[in-house]
């Protein structure tokens, strides 16, 4: 293995005979300078893996070389050394671009942990997220096999996506297989899971259930509305997964205090049933039973049935007899200008008690995704989602609209989303006739049929709190990463909608959900 090369410049080199000896020991090829000048030319004729820079040289200064070096190769990592420790000084040198600071006078063991944590850091954090994660995933196992509540399901799912973020980090060690394997398994018995308990969920009135997409608005806003609060700002962010919302996060932890909840969305997970729900407070079958003019039949897009959200949470208000300050304000964010709109204008909204904002952009990538090569050359796999999600969140009317958010006084935000999406990679056929609605993950339709192991089977749409649409008509909700495919053509579409993005079945990427109230710091 080829030695790493170190330069060290030092007007009193001398002194430090004893610190190179150990580097040299410890497996590192150094080179000595004792003035800037000759670090420049040094740095000209050959490549260093670190520099380390005494900031007060005679002749030409630390500061002034460390630019000079930076202007050769900007990627060189350079440890500066000095003598002061005036904090203008360490700005000074921060933004010189170094990669970290020493106060003399050093030892070789703090010399040693620096070059380590520059040279090897990614390696040695690797080698210990693999070892920390081969023992997690032998408890995740265990886990699997025994019998979870709900809450259980929920760590166990945060469990696999912190460590589907910390992969994402050291790709190197070749772990994501085993991750993806053990995601594949957790769905398996998560689809058994919700099988086997969500009926009883939407009938029992005991506190041992799941918070379900109908309880959301009224918990976690409603009740921040009943007495003279802060204006809040009720964010749905359409098909955000909680690994998305995780990359984003980071980027808001500087401005907000911010706190984390779960909660399961109802199914089918999909934009007409889940986020009509979240704003009405009522199951689909009790929005149509209640309110039929906004419960609108049609292909289940979002165009038909989603127009009334305002209306549904309006009347959700006065159910609960929730009297506003001031109107209550809706916006739909479809594309960026309707983003940069609100954005520019954002500060009309501050005395507004209550302001909802529905977000389609990620619900947009995900089904952008399924009919474009670019989008899926970009994002091949979930890392690359999080990371597309990442650069679109970083560059968004959406950023500057919670950093502008964070500057202003008593207000509250409250985020979350209507369900989640997951990557859909194994085909399941189904049989119906030509009325049956055409999606992927859940379907409705007269007599439709699928092998029991891919999917639920809803007899009896009132067990589900759903629409009755006729007497033979039944629904089917998609396990795992399942999708359906009609027997017409069946390998053509079997292709076509393989590793696509989808919603509206059984997942823990498309039913666990965050719910995250932001306070400004």
């Amino acid at each position: 293995m080829d030695r790493k090369k170190i330069l060290w410049v030092d007007d009193e080199i001398e002194l430090l005979r004893s610190h190179i000896i150990f580097l040299s020991e410890k497996g590192y090829e150094v080179d000595t300078v004792t003035n800037g000048e000759d670090a420049i030319t040094s740095v000209k004729e050959k490549i260093y893996d670190i520099i380390f820079l005494d900031e007060m040289m005679a002749g030409m200064g630390g500061l002034e070389t460390l630019s000079q070096i930076k202007n050769i190769n900007n990627s060189i990592p350079v440890v500066m050394i000095t003598k002061s420790e005036e904090e203008t000084l360490m700005n000074e040198a921060i933004g010189g671009k170094i990669s970290d600071y020493l106060t003399k006078p050093v030892n070789p063991s703090q010399v040693l942990l620096v070059c380590k944590k520059i040279l090897e850091g990614k390696k040695i954090s690797g080698q210990y997220a693999a070892k920390d994660y081969l023992q997690d995933f032998t408890q995740i196992t265990q886990a699997l096999s025994s019998n979870l509540d709900f809450n259980e399901w929920i760590n166990i799912y945060l469990k696999l996506v912190n460590w589907s973020i910390e992969l994402d980090q050291h790709r190197e060690i070749g772990l994501e297989q085993s991750l993806n394997d053990q995601y594949k398994e957790a769905n398996k018995e998560f689809s058994k899971f919700v099988d086997k308990n969500y009926i009883s969920w939407l009938n029992d009135k005991r506190n041992d259930v799941p918070n379900l997409s109908p309880q959301i608005t009224e918990k976690y806003v409603l009740n921040h509305l009943r007495d003279e609060g802060p204006s809040i700002f009720y964010f749905v962010l359409d098909c955000l997964r909680l690994d998305q919302w995780l990359v984003m996060e980071k980027h808001l932890s500087d401005l907000f205090k911010i706190e984390k909840d779960y909660y399961y969305s109802i199914l089918p997970t999909a934009t007409p049933y889940s986020r009509n729900s979240l704003f009405a407070g009522l199951y689909p079958s009790d929005i149509e039973k209640h309110y039929p003019d906004l419960w609108v039949s049609g292909n289940d897009d979002d165009n038909s049935m989603n127009k009334y959200e305002k209306e549904l949470l309006q009347h959700l208000l006065d159910r609960k007899r929730i009297k506003l300050r001031n109107e209550l304000k809706y916006i739909k964010i479809i594309d960026p200008e309707v983003g940069r709109n609100f954005e520019q204008n954002i500060h009309s909204y501050q005395n507004t008690h209550l302001t909802a904002v529905v977000v389609n952009f990620l619900d947009m990538i995900a089904h952008g995704r399924s009919d474009s090569d670019i989008l899926k050359e970009i994002a091949p796999d979930e890392s690359a989602y999080r990371s597309l999600t990442d650069s679109w969140f970083k560059h968004s009317s959406l950023l500057n609209i919670f950093i502008t958010l964070s500057k202003m006084k008593n207000i509250k935000i409250v985020i979350t989303t209507d369900h989640g999406s997951i990557r859909a990679l194994r085909g399941a056929k189904v049989l119906g006739d030509r009325e049956a609605s055409t999606n992927l993950r859940f379907k409705y339709g007269r007599n439709l049929k699928v092998e029991d192991k891919h999917a639920v089977y809803v007899k009896n749409s009132n067990d589900f709190k759903l629409p009755r649409r006729g007497v033979t008509i039944n629904y089917i909700f998609a396990k795992e990463d399942y999708y359906f495919v009609y027997p017409t053509d069946y390998h053509k579409f079997l292709t076509h909608y393989k590793d696509t993005f989808q919603h509206g079945g059984i997942s823990l990427e498309e039913m666990i959900l965050p719910i995250i109230t932001l306070e400004p710091k």
